[in-house]
């Protein structure tokens, strides 16, 4: 007996046609695509500008597509975003780690080299644990939209745009992070002065950002994005950064300008006094 695959086009009805980069016609061709490879039992659904694959029942997948997906889209774009990526792109929920590992080989002839999951862009894909909780797949539905709005974003911002939102909740409709898993190793750093300064961190190439010191830099720049966030300068700085981008490629000068041109080191023992001050849990 074979597997069905369920597709669900949730297009938002009341949305003219012209408002959408992609039309009913370009998903349905794109899903056509997609069953020539995916296994059966999976549920397939459109949720523009993504199309959500998982192999959970399919109510799960839906109210995935819906309470995560849709969700974290809708906020993003509201303050950050105006242009929805160029291409139309997979978000894989696999159930468990089995599932994960499984069909990554599978799908995508790839090692997963974290737990949770990550956005290929060469796969056009996000790739997810589910099992792991929806904090990750936030965290990466941030990647796509940086692409597509801040070409050459340094690795600073862009990872700590996604980290700020992998614990997140809504505030008056609007995505807000909160204190995560990464603050008690981070107010360790602290305290025992290990931390760069914040021009060296901005300042941090791709590979450094990656490969040097990666667990700190993660958290020192989500928790600078928490700070910004916290005093209402996040949104403004995030426009004034993408603006000024050829001037001031780091952010560096756009931080400084945000924050009012303060002396930055005493902006730091503030940032580090008012980091200390957080809890989690």
């Amino acid at each position: 007996m074979k597997h069905a695959l369920l597709l669900m086009l949730a297009l938002p009805s009341f949305l003219p046609l012209p408002a959408l980069a992609f039309t009913p016609d370009d998903y349905s061709e794109h899903i056509a695509n997609l069953k020539k490879s995916l296994p059966p039992g999976f549920t397939v659904i459109v949720q523009p500008p993504f199309v959500v694959i998982g192999d959970e029942p399919p109510a799960t997948v839906r109210r995935r597509a819906t309470s995560t997906v849709k969700w974290a889209i809708d906020r993003l774009k509201q303050d950050f975003f105006t242009k929805d990526p160029s291409n139309i792109l997979d978000i894989y929920l696999f159930k468990d780690k089995q599932s994960y590992e499984k069909h990554t080989r599978q799908l995508f002839n790839d090692t997963p080299t974290t737990p949770f999951g990550y956005y290929s862009p060469s796969h056009k894909a996000l790739i997810m644990n589910i099992e792991t909780g929806g904090g990750t797949l936030v965290h990466e539905i941030v990647h796509p939209f940086i692409h597509a709005n801040f070409l050459n974003c340094p690795a600073w911002f862009n990872e700590g745009l996604g980290s700020l939102y992998e614990q997140s909740a809504d505030d008056d409709g609007h995505i807000t992070g909160l204190p995560n898993w990464r603050l008690p190793a981070l107010q360790k750093a602290i305290k025992s002065r290990s931390l760069p300064s914040f021009k060296d961190l901005l300042s941090t190439t791709t590979d450094d950002f990656y490969t040097k010191d990666r667990g700190s830099n993660y958290a020192q720049a989500r928790y600078l994005c928490y700070y910004l966030q916290e005093k209402s300068l996040l949104i403004q700085y995030y426009k004034s950064f993408t603006t000024n981008q050829q001037s001031d490629p780091t952010g560096y000068q756009t931080l400084q300008k945000t924050l009012n041109n303060p002396d930055m080191p005493a902006f730091t023992k503030d940032w580090e006094t008012f980091t200390l001050s957080l809890h989690f849990p």
